[in-house]
């Protein structure tokens, strides 16, 4: 019997911790499970006759991104004082974050418990063996990153070359020649055409959604069921049709990295969301890499119109057409912080009332009557009751017109 096994450790039961990062490992990786689960022996040749097995976190990261019950129960037991040893075929199988293997360690040091593994028995109340476990979890940490790291750079640079296929979003497949195919299904193929020949035509994604939802049409969508990737037709909303019409692959580029992964706190527990990034944060943008639905040029016009169409208060572009009292918005700046201006044409009984110009920035407050008055005699009048012309009923398009004579008075004939 080793020295470091006295007869406390013994009177109390041991634990046998098993555990595999992936259930890709469970399912293919079976001798190492097979020579985790052997640990048992080792114990009882060592003198424990009461060994439980702790399996429930097979499958489970021990980087520490992800809760293990199983590993909780064991901590749980062994500061409870009712273990004498803790084992696992390398100590790695216990955590590979820091937190988790401090813990562990300083709980089995407080209560007197080892830590064995298939080559060492571990004292954490001995301050050498205290000081390799802190080297060994320190290594096996480093381990992961190092792997993790390694992983994500040979993924970066096959994606930088367009050979990194991912699943395509619906109206693709993964082509047998390292590129990406369109769907043979011809329903598929027309419905999403329709889709960029109504942009072209309508110059907005809501007005494309209210061509579709007014005609009954619908549009395919992806998910995965029991049987793997299956086509579903829904009626669209607009972030489907917004997805459609600015993603690359439907120009025929290749495309990668256009969100990323940031890990925040909420809730007592971290949690991964996914953020987009700014175009030219993309790490690979290929055009012309497989067939699109569009060409290229085309796809980019789709992308300025888009832009343009924003109605955002520090937007570059004008914002979409409309009518009403938003005739003028995106053609009129603040000069204080160039955020965009909102119009305001009002009547009460008949008689125009030339409202101020506000500023959309929060906070900014009404423009004195001055700027509002320079502000709409440098609207052209005859350009003025141009734009009245189209969209407004008789009535509101009397009392404009009057507003505009009123501002843009005509020249007196002598």
């Amino acid at each position: 019997m080793n020295e470091k096994i006295t007869a406390s450790h013994l009177g109390r039961k041991s634990l046998l911790y098993v555990r595999q990062s992936s259930l890709h490992q469970v399912a293919h990786n079976q001798e190492s499970r097979r020579l985790q689960y052997a640990m048992k022996e080792r114990l009882q040749q060592m003198g424990w006759s009461e060994i439980e097995v702790i399996d429930e976190d097979l499958g489970r990261s021990a980087s520490g991104s992800v809760t293990r019950s199983g590993f909780e129960r064991m901590v749980v037991e062994v500061s409870l004082g009712r273990v004498g040893a803790v084992c696992a075929r390398e100590v790695s199988r216990f955590a590979r974050n820091s937190r988790e293997w401090q813990q562990l360690v300083e709980v089995c040091r407080l209560v007197d418990t080892l830590l064995i593994d298939q080559e060492t028995i571990y004292d954490p109340r001995r301050s050498n063996d205290r000081l390799l476990l802190g080297l060994k979890g320190s290594l096996n940490e480093y381990e992961l990153d190092l792997l993790r790291h390694r992983a994500q750079e040979a993924r970066f640079e096959k994606a930088r070359r367009g050979e990194l296929m991912l699943i395509p979003p619906v109206g693709y497949l993964q082509g047998t020649a390292g590129h990406y195919e369109k769907d043979p299904d011809r329903r598929i193929q027309q419905a999403l055409e329709q889709v960029f020949q109504k942009f072209l035509e309508l110059g907005s994604v809501r007005q494309v959604l209210f061509w579709f939802v007014e005609n009954a049409l619908v549009l395919p969508t992806r998910h995965f069921g029991v049987a793997g990737w299956q086509i579903d037709w829904r009626r669209p909303n607009y972030s489907a049709l917004y997805r459609i019409l600015t993603h690359p692959i439907y120009g025929g580029a290749y495309v990668y990295g256009q969100t990323k992964t940031e890990t925040i706190a909420r809730a007592g527990a971290s949690k991964k969301i996914s953020r987009s990034r700014p175009r030219e944060e993309w790490l690979s943008l290929l055009p012309n890499q497989h067939e699109g639905y569009v060409n290229w040029d085309t796809f980019e016009r789709i992308q300025a119109m888009i832009t343009n169409n924003s109605t955002l208060f520090q937007g570059e572009g004008q914002g979409a057409v409309k009518e009403g009292t938003a005739l003028l918005v995106g053609l009129l700046r603040c000069r204080r912080c160039s955020s965009k201006l909102r119009v305001h044409w009002e009547c009460k009984f008949l008689s125009v009332i030339w409202s101020s110009l506000l500023c959309s920035a929060p906070l900014r407050g009404r423009r004195s009557s001055g700027e509002r008055s320079e502000s709409l005699r440098s609207l052209p009048r005859r350009g003025a009751e141009a734009l009245l012309q189209k969209n407004w009923s008789k009535a509101g398009h009397a009392v404009l017109v009057l507003g505009c004579r009123q501002t843009h008075p005509s020249p007196k004939h002598t």
